[in-house]
């Protein structure tokens, strides 16, 4: 029986330190309470650091690119269902958000030498007039950057002549293009190869 006061001591002390650390947790901000009392437990080789972020550049690229050289990314839209979008030295030339994309192609047509935005436009090809394309692209200027990027269907009511033009900018691809294919381009008027930006 002599045990009995000591034991309510202890019991007493534990229930004490269980609500304080519940009213720690409860109450306290961050850093308070329960990972507080987890740093007493855990060894410095065990704990675990914060991991840095990840730089993002321009238009969200992973890296930067070289000096006197123009950042962009061209995404794609996916199916019917999410816009494509065009950004250019971290602005965003052509997407959903800014409401100027459209079924087909959406092409952006920049000074290569300023990186300035000439015009924007989307053209529908599959229920849309292909020499309205025709009439956009046939007149650039030697030095005009093409950004172009397909949603839903790029090739419909590609014929021969538009094939051949986007080949003239830099293309591969353009001959072989077909229904709901997904594309993106950068080309130039007045290049001697083949663009390496085409997907």
């Amino acid at each position: 029986m002599r045990l009995a006061g000591p034991l309510r001591i202890v019991a007493l002390i534990i229930i004490m330190g269980l609500t304080w650390i519940l009213v720690t947790i409860l109450l306290g901000g961050p850093g308070v309470g329960l990972p507080r009392i987890q740093q007493f437990f855990t060894s410095p080789e065990n704990s675990v650091t914060a991991e840095p972020r990840a730089r993002k550049y321009k238009c969200g690229l992973p890296q930067p690119c070289p000096e006197e050289h123009l950042s962009f990314r061209i995404v794609s839209g996916a199916a019917n269902v999410i816009g494509p979008k065009i950004c250019l030295e971290d602005k965003m030339l052509m997407s959903s958000v800014k409401d100027n994309v459209g079924r087909g192609l959406n092409i952006a047509l920049v000074n290569g030498v300023s990186g300035e935005l000439l015009e924007a436009r989307a053209f529908d090809m599959w229920a849309g007039d292909v020499n309205d394309l025709l009439k956009f692209i046939r007149p650039l200027h030697e030095g005009t950057l093409v950004f172009v990027a397909s949603y839903d269907d790029p090739a419909t009511k590609m014929n021969e002549e538009t094939r051949k033009l986007f080949s003239e900018l830099g293309s591969r691809n353009a001959k072989d293009l077909a229904f709901r294919d997904s594309w993106v381009f950068v080309g130039a008027k007045g290049v001697q190869n083949k663009s390496p930006f085409e997907q």
